[in-house]
């Protein structure tokens, strides 16, 4: 059973409904598995707490 997790920042969830539905499509093509053996876990990180480049994403 695959379980693939996505680090981001917030997202609209039409957005990440539509993200789930590609992953599990992937998997499903690649693996020859169904579409319930596949979970998505989505743990996003509000811009003020995470950096890149040196800065907060916030700022």
């Amino acid at each position: 059973m695959p379980i693939v997790t996505v680090l981001q920042g917030p997202r609209d969830v039409t957005l990440k409904r539509a993200l789930v539905k590609a992953i599990t499509d992937a998997f499903v093509d690649s693996y020859k598995i169904a579409p319930e053996q596949v979970q998505v876990w989505i743990q996003e990180t509000p811009a003020d707490s995470w950096g890149q480049g040196g800065k907060l994403k916030a700022d």
